[in-house]
């Protein structure tokens, strides 16, 4: 059974860009995302959730702000 699912332009085109033979498809570049995305290191994963997170939240710093700190 399969399913259609609604992405936009800019997510189809990374897909495509992902894509490492002419012609695979878009369910095989998306379980070659999920393999990635769950052969994580616990530890980074965490950190990732984490940070996932301080952007929801707007707890963020810009990159000007990084490249100030890092002149110090």
């Amino acid at each position: 059974m399969y399913t259609t699912i609604k992405i936009s332009q800019r997510v189809k085109g990374m897909l495509d860009s992902m894509k490492f033979v002419e012609g695979e498809s878009y369910e095989e570049v998306i379980e070659d995302l999920i393999e990635d995305h769950m052969d994580l290191n616990p530890k980074f994963k965490k950190q990732l959730e984490e940070a996932r997170k301080e952007y929801k939240e707007g707890k963020t710093v810009s990159f000007h702000e990084i490249k100030k700190k890092l002149k110090k």
